[in-house]
């Protein structure tokens, strides 16, 4: 089925696609939650156009909250959202029964679907299992989150396409480098049972909607520049997709730095009127007054100001 624009609030599980922004969980000064800035968070997100929302992923500085915050979060975010875009819950635990009573807590608040971290070390018939419980322990979609440079867990094309045959578990969060190789041979092996949403800060997106993924999930700052790539990708515009691409793509790839993109980001979306603060928890590297310069130089290079509201491409 060819990629195509749907509204958020039309979009249903079976036809997810386009562009969600994993966000960032806002903390004040103090390092208190700050839940009156999910609120504008929100509010930036949905004028940017991205139509649909991932919470509590490893930009969400999830395993730096108490349970009861984490709570607050998802409950802020999903009655912000209000129903104009979907949101999703990261999930990620040590065994399966953890990752269940989390999967729960976030369908019984209200998200749309729950982005799933694999167990750590464990075998591909493991694996598996895994997330088929985990699915069959809930009502909303189960996505798989494949991000081994961070999990330190690999999960095979083949396993992934055998959860999408024969699992019950149709989506996956996808950053695994070389992208477009494993994205094809998922695809491949799937036999049409698995969407592919793409990741790693947009850094290969449109390599990734080429290969076949329906969209990311990312936390890329400026999430109206995914947008606009979607949307003239989707149009059949590739060579609209890929001058909005290739324009932005030095700002992309310092902004998705390892270890410093969460302060990055946080800075942007402070400047940018999205958050109040930018402060971040321990452990965690924040940005010197060089990388700011840095990084305000390469938004303004690219024709952008640091300080610009949500925008329509």
């Amino acid at each position: 089925m060819p990629l195509q624009l749907i509204s958020p609030a039309a979009q249903t599980l079976q036809d997810a696609c386009g562009v969600f922004t994993i966000c960032p969980t806002p903390f004040a000064i103090d390092g208190s939650v700050d839940l009156d800035s999910i609120g504008t968070l929100v509010d930036f997100q949905v004028s940017a156009g991205v139509v649909g929302l991932a919470i509590l992923g490893f930009l969400g500085e999830a395993h730096k909250l108490s349970q009861q915050e984490r709570l607050d979060v998802i409950k802020t975010f999903i009655t912000c959202a209000a129903g104009r875009v979907p949101v999703w819950v990261g999930v990620r635990a040590l065994g399966i029964a953890g990752a269940i009573e989390q999967a729960r807590e976030a369908e019984m608040l209200g998200a749309q679907a729950v982005f799933v971290a694999p167990l750590d070390k464990a075998s591909d018939a493991q694996q598996f299992d895994y997330y088929k419980v985990v699915g069959e322990s809930v009502k909303i979609a189960v996505v798989i989150h494949d991000f081994p440079d961070s999990f330190g867990t690999e999960i095979k094309a083949e396993v992934v396409a055998r959860l999408g045959r024969e699992g019950g578990v149709n989506m996956i969060k996808m950053e695994e480098p070389p992208v477009g190789q494993k994205i094809t041979k998922i695809l491949d092996l799937a036999e049409g049972n698995i969407k592919i949403f793409g990741g790693l800060g947009g850094v290969y997106f449109l390599e990734e909607l080429q290969r076949g993924a329906v969209g990311t999930m990312t936390g890329f700052a400026f999430p109206e520049i995914l947008v606009s790539i979607y949307r003239h990708y989707v149009a059949g515009d590739i060579a609209g997709a890929a001058a909005v691409f290739d324009k932005y793509c030095p700002l992309i790839r310092y902004e998705f730095q390892p270890k410093v993109g969460l302060a990055l980001r946080k800075y942007i979306y402070m400047r940018r009127g999205a958050i109040a603060c930018d402060a971040i928890r321990s452990p965690g590297i924040r940005i010197d007054p060089v990388t700011t310069r840095e990084l305000e130089a390469v938004i303004a290079r690219v024709g952008l100001a640091v300080d610009s509201p949500a925008m329509k491409f």
